[in-house]
Formats: C-alpha cells, sequence, structure tokens
C-alpha cells in the first residue's frame, strides 16, 4: 500500500516494466515490478552495506514499536505505565496542526479575468460534493480498501508490510492507510525549513511513532469522509498538481466532479508513484496503471466487472492545461507585478517579507484587481506599436492609466515582455512604476512639470491674461526653497527648448501652449519656488525613489525623476476637479476561506480647488487644439500636455479626460543623455528630434480612444469669470466680418469661435433691416465679448469697414 508522501520528480524504481505482471497496490497488492537492489551484493560498497543495516535495524524498530502500540489498549490493565503509555499515545498531540494546506492564489482583472496564478503547489482547495463520487471509490479501492471499516491504524495492512519489507530488506510496500497517509502530506506541507522537511522524510521509528499518535487524533477529530477529501485535496499527482481539483485540471481540463470513470481511475493510480505513472510523460504506465485500478474497483465490488473491461478498452484521453505560477505568462505583466510587489512589500498583508510571501503563494487568495481588460489591450497595442520591443534604435516606451476620482489604475503596460534583460525584448524592471513596485528609478519628467506652476499661479487668482516676458536666455537668481534658502546659479543660463519660443510676452494661456521654458520660470518666481513644489506634493508627487522631490528654479522644467503612474495619477485629479487620490491596483482580497482581507485605499482628498482645477483643464485643453499637441484630440473634451527633457533624453505627454487619465514616457532603458533622441531613426522612421508629440502624445491618443470606445463623453466644467477678468488669454485675433448677416446668423458664428455675444441699440443703415450693420471691436481674443448693432433701415449710414474706413458697395 502507498504511504502516499508528496515525492519529487525523480523515478523510485528504474522504471515501470511495460509488460510486467499485475500492478495492484493494496491490501498486499504487488509493486511495480522492477530491477530490485539486494541488499548485499558483490559490488555493494562498504558505506551502502552500512546503510542498508542501519534500515534493517530501523524497521526491524519500527516493527516492534508498532507492535506494542497496537496491543497497547488492551493492554492498559497490565499496570500503571502501560497505562500511561496508552493515555500518551491516545492523547491529541499539542502541536497538532491542521489547518488548510498551501492553495494557489489568482490574480483577476476588474471583470474577473484570471491575470496570474501564484503557488508553492498547484492546490485548488475543493468539498468532498465537489468530487466525483468515481474518484472517491478508486481512491479508497487502490489506497485503502478498509478505510470505512479500520481505526487510525489498519493492523493487518501495517504487519504485513513490514513483514514483507523485513524479508526483502528494503521497502517494498508501505503500510500506510489513507488517514496515515493525509498526516505524512500534512506534515511535509507544513515544512518552511531544510531541517522540517529532512524530519518529515527520514525513515525513523520516531518519525513513524510521531505519525501515527498524529493520525489517531485526526480519526478523533474528523470524520471518515472529511478525512478523504482532506486526503484528496493534499495528495500529490504529478507535474505540478497537488490535490485532485488542480490534478483534473492539470491533465482534463475540467473540475474534478466532472471526471469519468477512466479518468477517476488514472488519477487514483497515479497518487502512489506521480513520477512513474505521470500520463504526459509515461503514457502507456500510466494506463497500466488506470487498468489496475479498475480491477480492483470490480474486485471489490465498486463496478462490475463487465465495466472495468469496457473502460479497459478506452483509450487514455489527455488534455493538458500548463499551469504557471507568476506574472511572466500573464497577459498584463508589469501590471501583475506591480500587484504582486504590492503585497510583497506592504506590511498590512504580514509583519515580515517572509510572511507576504507566504501568503500570496500558499494562502488561497482571490485578488481583484482595477485593471481594466480593455484600456490594458488599448494601451499595450498603442506602445508596441509606435515603440515595438526588438526596436532598432533599442528605445523603450511605457503608460500608465488612472481613473479620476477614485485612483484606480485602469491599464500599465511596458513595450516588452517581463523577463531578463539579457534576452532582447525583456526587461525585469517596469519603467511605468515607482522603484518599490518595479526597480525603476524612474525619468525626468521635463515640461509636463509645469503643471503644477500653472495650478500654483491659478490658485494665486492670476487670470489667464496674466502676461509675462520670456526672453530668450534666463538666469535662475532670487529663488527660495520651502526651508527659506535661496536656490539658484547666478552663472547658468536656462533657454527654451526646440518646441518653445522667447524674446516676447505671453499669457499664461499662451505661454502653456507654446510650453516656453523662460515664462514658467519667471511665473515660479512670481508664484513661489516653494508654492509649486507645495502644489507638486499635494498631487502626490515625489521621486520614484521614495525620496522627496529636489527644489531648484528648473523644478518646473521637470528634472525631477518620476514614474507614469504616479504622474497620470497627478493629472488625474484635475480629471477629478481637484480631487486627489493616490493609485491603487488592488480592489480586494478573499482568503481561501472567503473571508475579505484589510485592503489598502486611494486616500483621495480635494488636494486643488475645484475653481482652478476647472481653470487648469481649460488652459491645457488648448494644448491639443493651438500648442504643441494640436492635432492630437480625441474626439471629446480631453487636456493634456507635452514633456521634452533637456538633450532629447526622453519625451513625455500626459493627458486626461474627466473619465480616464494617462501618462506616456518614451526614452532609453541605457541612459538618455548617453543615448539621446536627438536625430531618432527606428525601424525605418525616421524622426528627427524627438518632442513630446512626435511619439508620446501619438501613443496616449491611440490608447486613449481604444480605453475610452463605448464610454459616454463627460465635459471639463468651465472655469469662472474671474479667471477671465484680462481675457481669455489668447492672442488677438481679427474678427470675421459679419455685416450684412442676419443678426441671428452672425450671432451664432461669433459664438462658435470663441466669442461672448451681445445686441447693441440699432442704427439707421443702408443694410437691410434686421442685419448686422456694425460691431465692436473689430480684433478681439476668444472669450472676450462682441456687440452686435442691428440695422433698422433708413438709410444715412456709410457702411465702414474694420479699419474704420468707408466701405464701397453694398453687399447684396
Amino acid at each position: 500500500m502507498s504511504d502516499g508522501v508528496v515525492r519529487p520528480e525523480t523515478p523510485v524504481y528504474s522504471e515501470p516494466v511495460p509488460n510486467g505482471a499485475a500492478d495492484r497496490g493494496g491490501d498486499g497488492n504487488r509493486s511495480p515490478v522492477r530491477r530490485r537492489r539486494r541488499l548485499l551484493s558483490a559490488s555493494t560498497t562498504r558505506a551502502e552495506k552500512a546503510r542498508a543495516l542501519r534500515g534493517l535495524g530501523v524497521l526491524g524498530g519500527v516493527a516492534g514499536l508498532l507492535v506494542a502500540l497496537m496491543v497497547l489498549p488492551t493492554a492498559c490493565t497490565a499496570g500503571v505505565n502501560a497505562r500511561d503509555s496508552a493515555r500518551w499515545f491516545d492523547s491529541v498531540p499539542a502541536d497538532l496542526d491542521t489547518s488548510g494546506v498551501p492553495q494557489r492564489s489568482r490574480i483577476l482583472a476588474a471583470d474577473g479575468s484570471v491575470l496570474a496564478t501564484f503557488f508553492y503547489q498547484n492546490r485548488v482547495d475543493v468539498p468532498l460534493t465537489a468530487i466525483a463520487p468515481s474518484v472517491r471509490k478508486a481512491v479508497v479501492a487502490i489506497e485503502d480498501s478498509r478505510f470505512y471499516q479500520h481505526g487510525a491504524i489498519d493492523a493487518q495492512g501495517t504487519l504485513r508490510a513490514l513483514a514483507s519489507d523485513l524479508g526483502s530488506g528494503e521497502v517494498t510496500q508501505g503500510g500506510s492507510g489513507i488517514t496515515q497517509q493525509y498526516v505524512k502530506n500534512l506534515l511535509l506541507t507544513q515544512a518552511d525549513t531544510t531541517e522540517e522537511r529532512d524530519a518529515a522524510k527520514e525513515i525513523s521509528a520516531a518519525r513513524k511513532i510521531r505519525e501515527l499518535r498524529y493520525a489517531v487524533a485526526v480519526e478523533k477529530r474528523y470524520s471518515k469522509d472529511e478525512i478523504l477529501r482532506r486526503y484528496l485535496n493534499i495528495a500529490y499527482y504529478g507535474a505540478g498538481a497537488y490535490g485532485i481539483e488542480a490534478a483534473s485540471r492539470r491533465y482534463f481540463s475540467k473540475h474534478a466532479s466532472q471526471l469519468n470513470l477512466a479518468e477517476s481511475a488514472l488519477l487514483a493510480g497515479v497518487v502512489r508513484y506521480p513520477f512513474a505513472y505521470d500520463p504526459t510523460r509515461h503514457p502507456e504506465a500510466a494506463r497500466k496503471r488506470r487498468d489496475t485500478v479498475l480491477q480492483r474497483m470490480a474486485d471489490l465490488g465498486y463496478i462490475t466487472q463487465a465495466t472495468a473491461a469496457a473502460t479497459e478498452r478506452q483509450p487514455v484521453k489527455l488534455d493538458v492545461q500548463d499551469v504557471k505560477s507568476g506574472c511572466v505568462t500573464s497577459t498584463a505583466p508589469f501590471f501583475c507585478d506591480y500587484v504582486q510587489r504590492d503585497i510583497l512589500a506592504n506590511p498590512v498583508f504580514g509583519k515580515t517579507a517572509g510572511d507576504r510571501e507566504k501568503l500570496l503563494k500558499r494562502g488561497g487568495l482571490t485578488i481583484r484587481t482595477t485593471l481594466d481588460r480593455r484600456a490594458q489591450k488599448a494601451a499595450q497595442r498603442a506602445v508596441d506599436a509606435h515603440v515595438p520591443a526588438k526596436n532598432s534604435a533599442h528605445k523603450a516606451a511605457a503608460e500608465a492609466m488612472v481613473e479620476p476620482g477614485t485612483g484606480r489604475i485602469k491599464a500599465m503596460v511596458v513595450d516588452r515582455k517581463l523577463g531578463s534583460d539579457k534576452v532582447r525584448g525583456k526587461t525585469w524592471i517596469n519603467f511605468a512604476a515607482d522603484a518599490d513596485h518595479g526597480s525603476s528609478i524612474g525619468m525626468q519628467a521635463g515640461s509636463t512639470f509645469k503643471v503644477f506652476t500653472l495650478a500654483a499661479a491659478l490658485d494665486e487668482g492670476l487670470p489667464f491674461g496674466t502676461r509675462l516676458m520670456a526672453p530668450k536666455e534666463y538666469t535662475p537668481v532670487g529663488y527660495r526653497n520651502c526651508k527659506g534658502d535661496r536656490v539658484g546659479d547666478p552663472g547658468a543660463s536656462l533657454h527654451n527648448a526646440g518646441d518653445g519660443e522667447g524674446g516676447k510676452p505671453f499669457s499664461i494661456v499662451t505661454g502653456t501652449q507654446h510650453s516656453v521654458n523662460t515664462f514658467f520660470l519667471a511665473l515660479e518666481k512670481k508664484v513661489g519656488l516653494c508654492e509649486t513644489v507645495k502644489m507638486a506634493e499635494k498631487l502626490g508627487m515625489k521621486q520614484a525613489t521614495g525620496k522627496p522631490l529636489q527644489q531648484y528654479p528648473s523644478f518646473t522644467l521637470g528634472i525631477n525623476p518620476v514614474s507614469p503612474v504616479r504622474l497620470a495619477a497627478a493629472y488625474a485629479a484635475f480629471g477629478a476637479r481637484g480631487r486627489y487620490c493616490s493609485p491603487i491596483a488592488i480592489s480586494q482580497i478573499t482568503n481561501a476561506a472567503g473571508h475579505r482581507l484589510k485592503v489598502p485605499g486611494a486616500h483621495c482628498n480635494q488636494a486643488v480647488d475645484k475653481d482652478t482645477a476647472d481653470a487648469v483643464n481649460y488652459v491645457l485643453r488648448g494644448v491639443l487644439t493651438k500648442g504643441t499637441a494640436a492635432g492630437q484630440g480625441i474626439g471629446r473634451p480631453a487636456a493634456g500636455k507635452t514633456g521634452t527633457v533637456d538633450n532629447f533624453s526622453a519625451a513625455w505627454f500626459a493627458g486626461y479626460t474627466p473619465d480616464l487619465a494617462s501618462a506616456v514616457w518614451v526614452g532609453d532603458p541605457r541612459g538618455g543623455y548617453q543615448h539621446p533622441m536627438s536625430d531618432l531613426c527606428m525601424d525605418g522612421n525616421c524622426y528627427g528630434p524627438v518632442y513630446g508629440a512626435t511619439i508620446p502624445a501619438p501613443i496616449w491618443h491611440q490608447s486613449m480612444i481604444g480605453a475610452l470606445a463605448g464610454t459616454p463623453a463627460s465635459s471639463f466644467v468651465r472655469p469662472p469669470s474671474n479667471f477671465f477678468s484680462k481675457g481669455s488669454g489668447e492672442e488677438s485675433a481679427k474678427l470675421p466680418d459679419v455685416r450684412g448677416m442676419k443678426v441671428g446668423d452672425a450671432a451664432a458664428k461669433l459664438r462658435g469661435a470663441g466669442f461672448t455675444v451681445q445686441i447693441g441699440d440699432p442704427v439707421k443703415s443702408d443694410y437691410p433691416k434686421g442685419t448686422v450693420a456694425e460691431f465692436s471691436p473689430s480684433s478681439a481674443q476668444p472669450g472676450d465679448t462682441i456687440t452686435l448693432r442691428p440695422s433698422k433701415g433708413g438709410g444715412g449710414h456709410k457702411p465702414r469697414d474694420e479699419a474704420g474706413g468707408p466701405r464701397h458697395g453694398i453687399p447684396g
């Protein structure tokens, strides 16, 4: 009879003989035919002889002890010592722990689909009702046919096995019933150290007595059905499958409740020697073993001889399902890795790193995440399309998507596969995440950081029309950090990037649209470096290494290395009208018992005043229509900011709608300053210098359209009028000539161009009555008010052009 020990996948015997005699297990049936090593022979070494003799000594000792233990209950009246020994053996051991065995944990997307599985042992614990009756019968028949009749110790089977082992000089038959097998597997499964595992497997009288004592306690604590259930859920079935449910899915891609007789017999037969009877490696041996189980079931009357014969004629039909542990094979590998690190690094999930790893890989957790499959696919397609994994320029790209108002990470992608960077197209580094969630030390953010200076300025009440001189070069002096220290370099000269301008005044709106470096240095000085830093910190920004942000004048130009996920969460706050939520990837965790575990929340707060956020949105919308990312609109209200890092060492785009925010980085993992994108050619496409609008913005454009497909468009809120106290901030534009048009048509045309319209008093004019006779002013900025004066006819008022001169001819 098999002892049911969880064995490593190496053959215990040389190999099954394909055409050997009947191969039956349990109740005296013969073990597989094999080449048997004799205890002593001419070729036996001295060390081998010593080990063999020690083994025989152990077997003899165990035999004597077992005989004594079996008669202890009946010998209790023989004296005090016998009575005390019986009580000790019959008592429940204080250290007996029959808590749940290791089970695999699963990471799920928001829709419940599986992203990854984690396990030490691939096991899914199921109730007895979820296991086909044919499995239960097959296992009892081949492993312990008197299971429901005997107690913890089967005297007949144990003595018979010991006699056979002692007679042959080696272990030829197991003497353990199902209860003892369960105990042995349990002790081995619970072993955490090498010493504990060795102790659980050693051949010694002490170990056997311990197991027998535990078996007695288990029989007292649980019913036979419960012991069988536990055994079926702990036994090893080969190929990394622990427990009947995992084995059923592994070999047949079905639940254990759906197994038919042939499949049940096959799995019942595998347990004895999981490697030798693995049907994927030794199909013929597995089939012979299956037929042995079927015959044993017929001998015991569990099935008829006719049923056994008919089933034996069936071929072995496998439908193998390969379950991998970890994130490497996940459809969202870097997001999966983010979740894994979230659990392994957070003390909420265990006091020590070892405790947290044990929970993840043994706790049978169901981890539901925030990942949106549609957004993930859209982001991955966009990144891969623009920066292929094995591109000729060795560049990389990463994107993170965050939901405004909740902090839920909807997508996280890298243009690589998860794996060793020694293989081209792979990396272990998650460029989308911080160091504690992906080993990345971050990348300089470039002009995407100008949004914090913009928000600080608007928060101080500066209107859109506030204008500052933006010189072509700027000396950064006169700044103080949050400690009050002067910072700056009088010898430095900062200038505008290639996509900026300088040498003239800009408003807050136009300076942002054109991403003018010297304008933002001046604006940062006006509102205060510390105020700008504090604004960024309120929106969750810190260096990707976890360190505080560096406070220098070039802060607004994006000198700090950050991650896409943290930048996306900051921009998401503007989409949520100033409500910031820290990014989260886990929404719910339940353990194997179905109980919810505590999960850290997003910690949302109103970080920025709503009016300020609305004003930021108003300004950043223009970046997509008139600014550095013009033409990258997505067909719904959206806002964003390009970012080009000094020397073209990297490029960014961060953008958002009220429903979704995203940040995209493109650069070189080998080092951006050593490998700049100043004259980039990649896979036959040449871009010249790469700005935020060159590659990152198109990635954002494509991914956002895909991620938001089917989602109704939401609108931004128009900022209050005080921000327009100095006009819209736009450059003045010549108005279209609407004279002679019907008043309603003229008003509609002007409103469509972004102006506000009011109707003045009618005037006498040669224009037809009811049409526009005059309008003023003749040039204005969008948002300004235009006054229309209708004609009341009667002549006497010559039409004049916009410059004030008389207009020749009257429109027909």
